[in-house]
């Protein structure tokens, strides 16, 4: 049994699930205690028995202060940040973390969006965070200001915040790194009128991009969450585990994609999963 707290993992609709970023912390060593505030669930007063907290994304806007949920999270995020524990914003738990912090979340002023997969580039200041560029998957109409006191570690060309850092435990991430298979195909297909909109792209772009470039983003995640929680030993006694499905799929002739920068201090540690129980409607944060 492990002797980590829980991660708090904060999703926002009945049926969603934390993916694959679930699957590693789970890996690492760590439970999920799983919370859906737009159900009623209460988030706790203080996270002295969470390892950490990560809030996902959904089809509500970081702005929708009539939804009460929305209104508490913004709130307790404050407390989150006051811990001092890791936190981790994606999509919109990335829009959610900016504004709490006083940065504005908007459209884009030409109305395009991001679905799809999209490379994103390091800033001087993120190469710890990602030492080259990186193709991800995205999913999302609106995108944040830079908060004020943070700072930018990753850009993008239609929406140029796309990671950045708050102290020294606090990340926002535009992205979807939690993103599987499964829920790719599910996401275009309940989400399928979303795919029309300018700047998206279309459903077997999403299917194929992910077969080239999910399994480098997975990497990616391994290392960066491992580091984020101070849980790299762990992480090297996991990479074990792939070690010999490494070499099957290599025999195989599976490759990292050319073109791809992703230093991992456990390279090739992919993993394959069976598919993750499906979102009610595809996450948009």
């Amino acid at each position: 049994m492990s002797l980590n707290h829980p991660v708090l993992a904060v999703v926002h609709q009945p049926t969603s699930n934390p993916g694959r970023v679930g699957e590693v912390l789970g890996d690492l060593g760590f439970a999920l205690d799983i919370r859906c505030p737009a159900l009623g669930h209460p988030l706790p007063a203080n996270l002295d028995r969470h390892s950490g907290t990560v809030v996902f994304g959904g089809p509500m806007s970081a702005n929708d202060d009539h939804l009460d949920f929305i209104a508490q999270e913004l709130d307790w995020i404050a407390l989150a940040l006051a811990a001092e524990k890791p936190y981790l914003g994606i999509c919109l738990g990335a829009q959610l973390l900016a504004r709490t912090l006083g940065a504005s979340v908007t459209s884009h002023p030409e109305g395009r969006r991001e679905i799809g997969y999209y490379p994103i580039l390091p800033t001087p200041l993120g190469k710890e965070l990602l030492p080259g560029p990186l193709l991800v998957y995205q999913w999302h109409q609106e995108g944040f200001t830079l908060p004020s006191g943070s700072h930018l570690l990753a850009t993008g060309t239609t929406f140029p915040h796309q990671a950045f850092r708050y102290g020294r435990w606090a990340y926002g991430l535009q992205f979807h790194p939690e993103i599987t298979a499964a829920m790719v195909n599910h996401w275009t297909t309940e989400g399928a009128d979303q795919l029309t909109h300018p700047g998206a792209q279309g459903r077997a772009h999403h299917l194929s991009q992910h077969r080239l470039y999910g399994a480098a983003v997975e990497r990616w995640l391994r290392q960066f969450l491992a580091e984020w929680l101070g849980a790299t030993a762990q992480a090297e006694a996991a990479w074990g585990q792939y070690h010999s499905l490494y070499h099957h799929r290599r025999a195989q002739g599976a490759a990292t994609p050319a073109g791809i920068l992703v230093p991992s201090r456990f390279p090739n540690a992919s993993r394959i999963t069976p598919g993750q129980e499906p979102q009610t409607m595809a996450e948009t944060g």
